[in-house]
Formats: C-alpha cells, sequence, structure tokens
C-alpha cells in the first residue's frame, strides 16, 4: 500500500502532485490544475489555471484575489464522487473555514483500490460558521499538526468567550480590541458572541468588512457589524472591535478609549506568545485540531499510514509510529498558521485608506 500511496500522490516543488489526476493539492505556486482545500492565503494562491474547491472556496478566492484570479473554475459539491483523470475525488468538510473542505482522492476497483485523505487545515471544536469535520476512512491520512504536541489541549470556546464578556462588564470604560485572523477567525467570535447573549453592536476594522459581509450573505447570523471610522474610535467605551492580529499593536489601537488589548488564537496557549504581542487578554480560541483531536482524528480514519504535512511533525510521527501505523513528515514549507500572511492579507482586504490609517 505505501508504494501505491507514494505514486498517487508525490512532492514536488509546488507540493502534493496526483500524477493519474494530473493535479496539486493547495499548490505553493502557480500550476495549471490545483484543488484547494480552503480560503487561506497559504492554501489558496493565485494565478493557478484552474481551481477546483468548494463554491464558498471560490468565491472567497474572488473576494480576496479578484474574480481573474485563476483562467477557469469548477466547483466541488460536498460529499460527490468526480472523476479527474485516472482517479477520484470526493470533497468532504473539513470544520476549518467555511466552505473548507479534506480532499479524498481514490484509484482502483474493489480489492485493489488505495484512498487518501488531504485534511487541508481542520478542526473539531464548536463554529456556528461552518460545516463540522467529518472523518472519513482510509488507506493513508495526510494531516497537518498545527498545534502537534501534547501540551496544545485547546479549553471550550464558550469559555473564553465568556472572559471577553466578564472582561467587558468588569471594564465597562475601556474598549476591548480583540485580533483575530480576517478570514473564519474573526466571524466565528463573532457567531460565538451572538451564540452568548452579547446583542450589542460589534465593531469591525475595515479589513473583516467584506469577508463578513459574505459570511452574511451565506445566512450565518453575526448581528450588527459597523465598520469603524476614525471619528468613531474615542467614543467606544464598553465596545468590542475586531481587527486583524497585527492592528493591536498599531497606532490604530491606541487611538481607542484606554483599549484591552485581546487576540484570538490557539498560540495564546502559550504566555510568552501573548506576552511578546503585548496581549492583555489571551482567548485560546483556535481553528486546528490540538493534539487529543489530531490523535482522535487519525484513530477514526483507520488509515494504516499518516504523512504530516506541516506543524510540530515529529512528534505527531513518533505518536504514530508508537501505535503501530506507519507515518512520515513531508516537511512541507509555506504552509503554516495563517498569522505569517495575515499583514498581507489584513491590507489587501482594507482600502487604501484604512490601511494607511
Amino acid at each position: 500500500m505505501a508504494s501505491r500511496a507514494a505514486d498517487l500522490l508525490t512532492l514536488t516543488p509546488q507540493g502534493l502532485y496526483c500524477p493519474a489526476g494530473d493535479f496539486h493539492v493547495d499548490p505553493l505556486r502557480p500550476v495549471e490544475r490545483a484543488l484547494v482545500t480552503h480560503g487561506h492565503s497559504d492554501h489558496a494562491r493565485f494565478g493557478h489555471g484552474h481551481v477546483m474547491a468548494t463554491r464558498e472556496t471560490l468565491a472567497i478566492m474572488a473576494i480576496r484575489y479578484g474574480e481573474d484570479f485563476a483562467r477557469s473554475t469548477q466547483e466541488a459539491v460536498l460529499g460527490e464522487v468526480v472523476r479527474v483523470g485516472d482517479v477520484t475525488v470526493t470533497f468532504v468538510p473539513a470544520g476549518h473555514v467555511l466552505g473548507s473542505a479534506q480532499i479524498v482522492i481514490e484509484q482502483g476497483g474493489h480489492g485493489s483500490s488505495c484512498r487518501l485523505v488531504v485534511s487541508g487545515d481542520y478542526k473539531r471544536g464548536r463554529d456556528p460558521t461552518c460545516l463540522p469535520y467529518e472523518p472519513v476512512a482510509c488507506d493513508v491520512f495526510i494531516t497537518e499538526a498545527t498545534f502537534g504536541l501534547p501540551v496544545f489541549r485547546h479549553p471550550d470556546v464558550r469559555d473564553e468567550v465568556a472572559k471577553l464578556l466578564q472582561s467587558v462588564r468588569l471594564f465597562p470604560e475601556r474598549a476591548h480590541i480583540v485580533g483575530a485572523y480576517a478570514l473564519g477567525k474573526a466571524q466565528r467570535v463573532m457567531a460565538l458572541l451572538r451564540e452568548a447573549g452579547y446583542d450589542e453592536p460589534i465593531w469591525l476594522h475595515g479589513a473583516m468588512e467584506r469577508l463578513t459581509d459574505y459570511y452574511r450573505s451565506e445566512g450565518i447570523a453575526l448581528g450588527e457589524t459597523p465598520k469603524v471610522a476614525a471619528a468613531d474610535r474615542a467614543s467606544l467605551k464598553g465596545a468590542i472591535v475586531i481587527c486583524p492580529p497585527s492592528s493591536i499593536q498599531d497606532v490604530w489601537a491606541r487611538r481607542f478609549p484606554d483599549p484591552v488589548t485581546a487576540f484570538a488564537s490557539g498560540w495564546m496557549r502559550v504566555r510568552a506568545r501573548a506576552r511578546q504581542k503585548g496581549v492583555e487578554l489571551p482567548l485560546v480560541i483556535s481553528d486546528h485540531c490540538d493534539w487529543d483531536d489530531l490523535c482522535r482524528s487519525i484513530l477514526e480514519t483507520q488509515a494504516e499510514e499518516v504523512w504530516v504535512t506541516h506543524g510540530q511533525e515529529d512528534a505527531l510521527v513518533h505518536w504514530c509510529r508508537s501505535r503501530g501505523i506507519r507515518a512520515k513528515p513531508l516537511h512541507l514549507l509555506g504552509y503554516g498558521d495563517e498569522e505569517a500572511g495575515e499583514a498581507d492579507e489584513a491590507l489587501a482586504d482594507a482600502t487604501p485608506a484604512e490601511a494607511e490609517a
């Protein structure tokens, strides 16, 4: 099975490549045919010849890169088996952000088939803004390991939102500035606040507006989310404001009344990182699996072999091997936490005036 899998999906300078289907999965550079798991910029890039992705991911790519982000596109319907060359592919919910999907690649008939699942980025935690992750039985599971260390065990996100709301109650004279990635995390925080009963306006940095409007157009209840204008800032005592993580340390944030700086990220489990970023209120809210969910997901696939694309690869590979599961790290450079590309994405999503403000 190992040799079959290695022939079915190989490593190239552009990333994972399926020769039998003549396509790449989440390629790092422009290619002729790309299958894309989700809309974050480390997985969804501009300039491919043809892109196949879910309807939501294609829409997000168009919002971020323009309608001409690829020469042609094809919508992948979740659960629908599609033949591409000599393989079939199926997109299955990944639970990461709106439109995110795992990609199932299969070749061969009964008794001689080989099935690989490329997870993309995925999570198992509560998220009202996207479909939940669905485990898929397979021969080879290709997984991320962003938080692939036992120290990473994410708390219930509802408890983290409760911490934010408690701080708002305790400090009504202060604005609460929450750093959150522009795609997925920001909208998830808004939806969780609404679920917790918070019905005041949630103010947005301009970089959040277009993607938030798209989420709302998909029927996701986010409530009132006005954009912050320069003239508003001094009057927003007691307000919750969501902005790109790069903005919580900017002059932009300091213009609010005595701001409480918060950051919604799985990395806030690492207190040194919170201090480094000047975060007063760390919120451990992640759109990736923690250690327990990574291990659980691997076991649920019943895979004989696991490939780890990026993150804390060595620890997860060791865990697999200790349980008799063949495993190897792929050491794919260019993927990782969205934070790496957040500044560029925020500027791309903001107007020139907002970028300079």
